[in-house]
């Protein structure tokens, strides 16, 4: 239980409390309940458009965008905007890309392609509302913060002795491909939007380690929080295109 309580206090601002210090190797099992935070994100999010489904769908969507971004407490958006900061910056150069991310000053990569995602959220999210494809806004938090597993599995950890660091070396790997194959099976049995939705995400995560990987030679925490806004776009335009 303590597991998923710290894993709900690290992904959302959802106040939950907790006893102890947490050692590395607990916060590498917390890893572990990411998926469920996604499945309690996006029950926050079904509850919401079903209070306000008699609404306009763009204002339904409009509340859901900003539901969305303050239940996470724009953790992930602010590891797109260092991260679009970055690579804009850091002109190819890895300890340059780097260094500009540790940098909490955002630039005008960052404000644009926290806009342009805020924005393909809200369309993708009004169409979905307009055609009933409501249930999109449970699996899609789910697949993206399973990502973040995928991730820490699959792609070094640049930054040594990072809270990142310690996550991605005490997850239990075993349990973790487990987690995502059950995962994975829930997609498929959603019917064609599951499998969708799971091929858009699979495929942007493809994409976005080899783009990690060719820059940094792994992962930080920011490209992770890059990775879950990314994946859940993608997913919400795919599913949106498709409705």
């Amino acid at each position: 239980m303590n597991a998923l309580l710290l894993a709900v206090r690290f992904l959302t601002c959802i106040p939950v409390p907790l006893r102890g210090e947490f050692t590395p190797q607990g916060w590498g099992r917390s890893a572990l309940a990411y998926p469920l935070v996604g499945l309690l994100i996006g029950a926050l999010l079904l509850g919401l458009q079903r209070l306000v489904g008699h609404a306009d769908p763009l204002l339904q969507a409009a509340l859901l965008t900003a539901a969305w971004a303050l239940l996470t407490g724009g953790l992930h958006l602010d590891g797109l905007a260092d991260s679009a900061d970055a690579w804009v910056g850091g002109h190819g150069d890895r300890e340059r890309t780097l260094a500009i991310m540790k940098d909490p000053r955002s630039g005008p990569a960052a404000v644009s392609t926290l806009v342009l995602t805020l924005l393909l959220k809200f369309a993708a999210l009004a169409t979905l509302v307009k055609t009933g494809a409501t249930p999109a806004l449970l699996l899609v938090p789910l697949l993206g913060r399973s990502s973040l597993i995928v991730l820490l599995l699959a792609t070094p950890y640049v930054r040594a002795g990072g809270m990142g660091s310690a996550i991605a070396a005490h997850l239990p790997r075993t349990a973790a491909v487990l987690l995502l194959l059950l995962v994975a099976s829930g997609a498929v049995l959603a019917g064609k939007a599951g499998v969708l939705a799971l091929a858009v995400v699979l495929a942007t995560l493809v994409l976005l380690r080899w783009i990690m990987m060719r820059r940094l030679g792994g992962m930080t925490g920011d490209t992770l929080g890059a990775a879950v806004e990314l994946t859940e776009v993608a997913a919400l335009l795919a599913l949106a295109l498709a409705s």
